[in-house]
C-alpha cells in the first residue's frame, strides 16, 4: 500500500465519526474562525473571489469562509469527507460552496487554500504542487497554506511527554515540513512568497483540549504576543506560506 492509499484509508476512518464530533467542539471552532480571518487578510480574498480549497476534509473551515467570497470549491479524495461537507452545506443553507471528490477542479481561481494539507503529500507530489497551483490561479492570485513546522517546540515536547496522544492525531505518512525549504518550492515556480509563523500553543491546545474555548483564546493571545519577538518565531508550531502568482 502506497502513501496515497494509506492516507485515504486513514481519513476515511477519521471522517466516519470522530472528525465530525471533534471539529464541532468550541476550541476547534474558534481556531477555524481565526484561520478564516487570517486567510481573508493574507490573500485579500473579496466578495468577488473564486476560491479553491485543497484537501478540504469535511469543510469546517470552508463553510466559515464561503459567506465572505463569491464561490468556493472544496476538493478531497475522501468520499466520507465530501458526503459530510455537502450535508453540512445543505443544512447551513450555504449555496455558494460545493464539494467534489478529487484532487483539483477547473480554474481559474483568485485564491487557493491548503490548510494542513501539504504535509500529507509525498515528496514527489509536494515538488509538483506549486507548478500545478500556478496554472489554476489568475495573474496576481494567491495561495495560502498552513502546515506544521519541523522546528516546532510543541512537537518536540509532545513527543517526549505524550507520544501516544501525538500519534493519535497523525497519519503514518504525514510529517513536519521545513518552512524555508517548502517556501523555496513556490519561489522556484515563479511565486512571490511570504513566510510567516502562525502560532505556538493555540492550535496544539485546541487539538488536545477541543472543549476548552477560553483556554484556546488565552493561548492565542499569548501566541500573538510571542510572535512579536522575531528570535522565537523559528520554534513556532505551524507556518504559513502566502504565495502570489
Amino acid at each position: 500500500m502506497g502513501v496515497l492509499e494509506r492516507e485515504l484509508a486513514y481519513h476515511e476512518k477519521l471522517y466516519s465519526g470522530f472528525a465530525q464530533v471533534h471539529f464541532a467542539r468550541p476550541a476547534v471552532r474558534a481556531l477555524r474562525r481565526h484561520m478564516v480571518r487570517r486567510i481573508l487578510r493574507s490573500t485579500h480574498a473579496a466578495p468577488s473571489s473564486r476560491v479553491l480549497s485543497l484537501g478540504c476534509g469535511i469543510g469546517d473551515t470552508e463553510l466559515l469562509l464561503a459567506p465572505h467570497v463569491a464561490d468556493l470549491v472544496g476538493v478531497d479524495l475522501s468520499p466520507a469527507a465530501i458526503r459530510q461537507a455537502r450535508a453540512d452545506a445543505a443544512r447551513m443553507g450555504i449555496a455558494n460552496a460545493r464539494f467534489e471528490q478529487g484532487s483539483s477542479a477547473p480554474g481559474p481561481f483568485d485564491v487557493i487554500i491548503a490548510v494542513f494539507f501539504l504535509h500529507h503529500l509525498s515528496d514527489d507530489a509536494l515538488q509538483e504542487l506549486p507548478g500545478a497551483v500556478k496554472k489554476l490561479l489568475v495573474p496576481g492570485g494567491a495561495l495560502y497554506s498552513l502546515d506544521p513546522s519541523r522546528r516546532r517546540l510543541s512537537g518536540a515536547v509532545g513527543r517526549r511527554l505524550v507520544p501516544r496522544l501525538m500519534k493519535r492525531y497523525q497519519t503514518p505518512d504525514e510529517r513536519e515540513l521545513d518552512p524555508e525549504a517548502t517556501a523555496s518550492l513556490f519561489r522556484r515556480a515563479g511565486f512571490r512568497v511570504r513566510l510567516a509563523t502562525y502560532d505556538f500553543l493555540s492550535s496544539p491546545l485546541a487539538g488536545l483540549c477541543p472543549g476548552w474555548r477560553s483556554g484556546y483564546r488565552a493561548a492565542r493571545a499569548l501566541d500573538d504576543a510571542i510572535l512579536l519577538a522575531p528570535p522565537l518565531r523559528r520554534a513556532g508550531s505551524n507556518f504559513e506560506i502566502i504565495a502570489t502568482a
